[in-house]
């Protein structure tokens, strides 16, 4: 087994580990931490294949801005110790087949798509055009998925307080 694909099986354990954990733990704060943890470990992933922006998008994006912004809210406004009901077996029935039913159409959509290896080299990326692309209007710009950013990252915020202070 190469080093490659070590990395890769440990990466996509740690997702799989810490995605369950995540949504299984019943205190927020864990569940934030373990979050953090599975994005940090898709940027691995990204890492992996090459794909240095969205590896850094992912880091700066997902795990520094909306976690942390989460865990900051949790701390101002909740209680570290504050432990969440047992969810009714009814819910935890329907998340069940909803997960089960979700990996069925990825892992369909997967078998079904023909991968076929490129022969074709990489394309350089020059980070300076795509700097310039990121803060342009024109075409091609990006402004306005920035813009989307900042109210995913305002939406992501009102959230964290409207669940850090249920039941408050």
């Amino acid at each position: 087994m190469e080093l490659n694909q070590l990395m890769f099986f440990l990466l996509s354990g740690l997702i799989l580990i810490f995605s369950v954990l995540a949504i299984t733990s019943r205190k927020i704060l864990r569940a934030a931490v373990y979050l953090l943890t599975v994005l940090v470990a898709t940027s691995g992933l990204y890492f992996m294949l090459n794909f240095e922006f969205m590896a850094a998008v992912q880091l700066t994006l997902y795990a520094g801005g909306i976690v942390v912004l989460i865990i900051f809210s949790i701390l101002l406004t909740s209680h570290i110790s504050h432990k969440f009901e047992q969810p009714a077996l009814a819910n935890v029935f329907a998340g069940a087949l909803t997960g089960l039913l979700g990996c069925g159409v990825a892992i369909w959509s997967i078998m079904k798509y023909p991968f076929v290896a490129s022969t074709q080299p990489a394309l350089v990326v020059d980070m300076k055009v795509v700097g310039t692309q990121l803060m342009n209007t024109g075409d091609y710009g990006y402004a306005l998925p920035f813009e989307v950013i900042s109210v995913l990252l305002l939406a992501a915020l009102i959230a964290a307080v409207i669940i850090a202070k249920k039941g408050n």
